[in-house]
């Protein structure tokens, strides 16, 4: 290989090496600009939720915190709105441990069909959105983005074997390419296909109409099942 060549290749992976690292400083400077608007947002909405909560006779709280991995694996407590009752942990183990049926469909797609921990209030939310509106909470903190692979729990990160560290490479997303692609309609094993390829190519322009994408299906209420 001549100088000429090895020149060029140099000069190419500096371009790419700045292209990326000024498209993060964007990401992030958006990410606390939307952090704190969402947060703004947050504030009313929880007061309505905590309004109905109470009329339905639930006086737990309405935030729910789970152990995740963020980026580089760092362990992060993710926030939601509270969908489901509040020992809903304890009513999932114990089903894994008495139902086949049910421990093959959960560790096959990570959740249950119909499931009956489910509030009204939060399968509304669940329709809607809402329920994500506290990890906003997490984006102004830097622990998340607005947009990038959806945060796994701790034993999940293993599934992706030898692209481990490529997938905890990101800070991870209140949406993403895997949310606008089929979201709930995909396999376990599409999902991960989705976020490493997201990854591979993220960039402002893909961002954007990930962003539009979420929006177009929150109006449409495709939210999680």
């Amino acid at each position: 290989m001549n100088s000429d060549s090895v020149m060029l290749k140099e000069r190419i992976k500096s371009e790419v090496n700045t292209h990326k690292a000024f498209y993060f400083i964007v990401k992030r400077v958006f990410d606390i600009l939307v952090g704190i608007l969402g947060i703004l947002l947050m504030i009313p909405l929880a007061f309505i939720i905590k309004a109905v909560s109470i009329k339905n006779r639930d006086y737990q709280s309405i935030f729910f915190k789970q152990k995740r991995l963020g980026k580089n694996g760092e362990i992060i407590y993710i926030y939601k709105f509270r969908t489901m009752v509040p020992n809903a942990e304890e009513i999932l183990n114990k089903w894994l441990a008495e139902s086949e049926g049910i421990r093959e469909e959960y560790y096959k797609n990570r959740k249950i069909s119909n499931d009956p921990r489910i509030t009204k209030i939060g399968k509304f939310l669940r329709e809607t959105s809402l329920d994500e509106f506290p990890q906003f909470i997490n984006i102004f903190k830097g622990e998340m983005s607005l947009i990038g692979p959806r945060p796994v729990v701790l034993d999940e990160a293993e599934n992706y074997g030898k692209n481990k560290v490529k997938f905890l490479s990101m800070r991870p997303g209140l949406s993403g390419y895997w949310a606008v692609n089929g979201r709930s309609n995909t396999t376990y094993e599409e999902r991960m296909c989705l976020e490493l390829h997201y990854i591979d190519h993220c960039s402002i322009l893909l961002d954007i109409k990930i962003i539009l994408g979420t929006i177009h299906s929150v109006l449409k209420k495709d939210g999680a099942k």
